[in-house]
């Protein structure tokens, strides 16, 4: 788990591909690596990835096939930059939300614009993610904890400061970024539990409109 907060940038140093999947390795920059040891979970851009090699300030994590083709792992490069957070601890605290370093899409930045001294993004969500998007609601993007300021169907509003633009990638982004999505782990949860015993069924429907007015949600 993690909370959304994020502690360095690190830079991608090499990327080896192995039998199909790949073995990341990045300069952890000002991130505190003192005892981190192999095993130990590490969120890079919001996925969750277990540090197989620690050496001085930087380490190697394998990342699988299934991850590069529904993250932007997959899109990075030797010097590319990403955002980092070690698993938090019970005496971490909790400055953003939880997090679980599980990506739920990817989406795509459609507007940048100033906006005094912060900055504004629009973002495109996954259609299947919009009904997890709350106004005032949490999201993580790429690993960054942050709170909608409005939405549009499947699109976001975001409203960045400049300290959060100066310690993470979101500086970098532009109209065309391609970003990793995690939805609010209440939200995914809740879903669950209002779907109650049909949740078992392979066939289970998703929550509409009609499913709550037949289970008493809806009067």
């Amino acid at each position: 788990m993690f909370t959304g907060i994020i502690q360095a940038i690190g830079e991608i140093r090499a990327l080896e591909p192995r039998g199909g999947d790949v073995r990341l390795t990045l300069g952890t920059g000002k991130l505190d690596m003192a005892g981190v040891a192999p095993g130990d979970s590490i969120a890079v851009n919001g996925v969750c990835l277990t540090a197989v090699v620690v050496e001085g300030h930087s380490f190697a994590a394998d990342v699988s096939r299934e991850t590069l083709s529904l993250t932007t792992l997959g899109d990075l490069r030797p010097g590319s930059r990403a955002n980092l957070e070690k698993a938090l601890t019970l005496a971490t605290p909790l400055g953003g939300h939880l997090v679980s370093g599980h990506v739920d899409g990817v989406g795509r930045v459609l507007d940048r614009r100033e906006d005094a001294r912060s900055v504004r993004f629009t973002i495109e969500a996954p259609s299947e993610l919009a009904r997890y998007i709350a106004h005032k609601g949490s999201i993580s993007v790429d690993g960054t904890s942050l709170t909608v300021n409005g939405v549009r169907g499947q699109v976001l509003d975001l409203n960045i400061v400049p300290h959060t633009l100066q310690e993470t990638i979101m500086s970098e982004y532009g109209a065309g970024s391609r970003v990793n999505l995690e939805v609010d782990l209440i939200a995914r949860y809740l879903e669950r539990l209002v779907l109650g015993d049909k949740a078992a069924e392979s066939d289970a429907p998703g929550i509409t409109a009609e499913f709550l007015a037949e289970n008493g949600f809806l009067k």
